[in-house]
């Protein structure tokens, strides 16, 4: 028998081995099930013979796995992007002042579909009870006050959670899933607003030249109108992103779960801004500054320009509809509603406008944007006659 024969009835001897020791074991646990006398689960084989080929993922660890822990495993994954580290760290903070408010650690094999209620209702109240024990708040600050949170914020932070406990499953840090007996609140949102072409040109036009800072911001704002990218998008982008008059770039929240290359060609007005802002001595394709001095810059330019018409939203806190004027609510996502709602308006095709925004092709947040426009309604009712 050559060296060859030999390593094949070797292994041929194992596979035997492994059969008679699968085997034993089955019908060990056939008989702790009852022996066919009770019922027995329809994935009961498969996953005897799963603990028979990977004990170790049954065995109790001597590491207690505390849900603060699962972050860290989270975080130290090469499969999610900054941006989302960024989002899920505020729930990491929020639940260590948890811990510190009700004074216990949360365990991944005994936390309950009633302890992620009760974190649901802490975050809910956070900002009241930070406000009345301040204690709390230098066990995990926040650089900014924490204020009351919506209802489509809780659920964002609730999913967020999920991911993060559905990923120790995974990874085989517990058996416990708590989520299959607990409902995330549903998101609810209103039907988008966003800025007509007029309304657009008009602020563009507004004469600023006594407020030229004031005017960049406005001409930035007057840009993501024209290439609709998310204002984490706009922050990053740079004279890199300028390829063959058009602006390419990768959406940061969706990199992790699919790296697509938005391109988006630029117009007049858009090539007229970046050229207008030029700088070889900027990294920055614009002058951007702070999102949230951004944020202001909008609100103020909209008063300046009379943009001040009412329109409906929904109330964060009680999602009841309410009338607030433009300039108020005016902010950069207003941008990128204003991009996909005129875009919408003309070609009623959300996976071609979703190749240009960066949004799923058939995603959700385009459902909002069929009952936008009064002239659509006046045009359908025109059929009548």
């Amino acid at each position: 028998m050559n060296s060859e024969q030999r390593q094949l009835v070797e292994s041929l001897n194992d596979i035997n081995k492994r059969l008679q020791g699968l085997r034993a074991a089955v019908m060990e646990a056939f008989i702790e099930a009852g022996a066919g006398k009770l019922p027995i689960a329809g994935d009961w084989l498969t996953s005897t013979i799963d603990r028979y080929n990977f004990p170790q993922k049954y065995e109790k660890s001597a590491q207690t796995w505390y849900l603060t822990d699962a972050f860290e495993d989270y975080f130290n994954s090469n499969a999610i992007s900054a941006w989302r580290i960024k989002h899920t760290k505020v729930v990491l903070r929020s639940l260590l002042r948890y811990e510190a408010f009700t004074g216990m650690r949360l365990e991944l094999d005994t936390l309950t579909a009633d302890d992620i209620r009760a974190f649901e209702a802490y975050i809910r109240k956070e900002w009241a009870i930070v406000g009345s024990n301040p204690e709390i708040m230098k066990t995990c600050p926040e650089s900014r006050k924490i204020e009351a949170r919506s209802e489509n914020t809780i659920s964002e932070r609730m999913m967020i959670l999920r991911t993060v406990f559905l990923y120790a499953v995974k990874n085989g840090r517990t058996n416990n899933n708590p989520f299959n007996r607990y409902e995330i609140p549903a998101p609810v949102y209103g039907t988008p607003y966003y800025i007509t072409i007029e309304e657009r040109n008009h602020l563009y036009k507004f004469d600023l030249s006594n407020r030229p800072a004031l005017a960049a911001q406005r001409d930035i704002f007057v840009f993501q109108c024209l290439i609709g990218c998310r204002v984490s998008d706009l922050l990053k982008l740079t004279r890199s992103n300028l390829i063959a008059g058009a602006i390419e770039y990768i959406p940061r929240k969706t990199k992790d779960e699919r790296a697509t290359t938005v391109r988006v060609p630029l117009n007049a007005i858009a090539r007229e801004i970046v050229a207008r802002y030029e700088d070889k001595d900027r990294a920055a394709l614009l002058p951007f500054i702070s999102a949230q001095q951004y944020n202001n810059a909008i609100k103020e330019v909209f008063t300046l320009a009379g943009l001040t018409r009412m329109v409906t939203v929904l109330d964060p806190q009680s999602r009841q509809e309410v009338q607030r004027p433009l300039n108020e609510i005016a902010s950069s996502h207003l941008a990128r509603r204003t991009f996909v709602g005129n875009l919408y308006k003309q070609v009623k095709d959300p996976n071609l406008i979703a190749k240009l925004s960066g949004h799923v092709e058939g995603s959700r947040a385009f459902a909002r944007y069929r009952d936008i426009d009064e002239e659509m309604r006046q045009e359908l009712v025109k059929m009548l006659e």
